[in-house]
């Protein structure tokens, strides 16, 4: 998922960032302080989880845990990535400065689309409903971000084309296993501490 620096063009660089800005301020908003150990703990997840990957052009495919990170923080995903991202361009050069902005958006917005769709499902009592709803969850908001890569890399021009098509492909088998991934996840805190997902829920609603 990390776009590497000196390959998209200034106007999707200044766009990505001024959306990332703006999710990233509402995200922050949305922070309560008991939270604060959720969200470190997901950021860092997500850091170790992305620090295997594998180059595909301009771009790479690893795991990203952005659909638990959404299942769990809504709109604090957002300084939850941007914090992981940060760290990792700064200390291992993956993505870059330059393409935070946009890197951050392709990542964590997708996993505010599934806090949306999945968070309420989620909680249900029948188990058919909150493991299907995990598995989408978690396959989709990779398919979110592959397709956002996708958009940013056609955007900067058409030799781009081909990469951006093999970007989705590639992250195919990745969408199945951040599936099965968040699945587990989810059955482990509805037995250990389900009050989490109801704290999401709550928080969020309250704007």
């Amino acid at each position: 998922m990390h776009i590497s620096e000196g390959v998209l063009s200034a106007p999707v660089l200044v766009t990505g960032a001024a959306f990332s800005i703006v999710c990233l301020g509402i995200g922050l908003k949305k922070i309560d302080e008991d939270r604060i150990p959720l969200i470190a703990v997901l950021s860092s997840a997500f850091f170790i989880a992305s620090l295997i990957h594998v180059p595909i052009g301009p771009a790479s495919i690893h795991l990203v845990l952005n659909g638990i990170c959404g299942l769990l923080l809504g709109w604090a995903a957002f300084p939850a990535i941007v914090v992981a991202l940060f760290l990792q361009a700064v200390i291992f050069q993956f993505g870059g400065l330059t393409t935070l902005g946009v890197n951050t958006f392709v990542m964590a917005f997708p996993a505010i689309i599934c806090f949306y769709l999945f968070n309420w499902l989620v909680k249900r009592h029948k188990l058919w409903i909150w493991i299907s709803a995990s598995f989408v969850c978690g396959a989709l908001s990779i398919f979110g971000s592959g397709l956002l890569v996708a958009v940013a890399l056609v955007s900067t021009g058409e030799p781009f084309f081909q990469v951006a098509r093999l970007v989705i492909i590639a992250h195919i088998p990745v969408m199945f296993l951040e599936g099965f991934i968040t699945s587990f996840c989810i059955a482990f805190l509805k037995k250990a501490k389900p009050q989490l997902l109801e704290v999401a829920h709550e928080r969020q609603t309250k704007y």
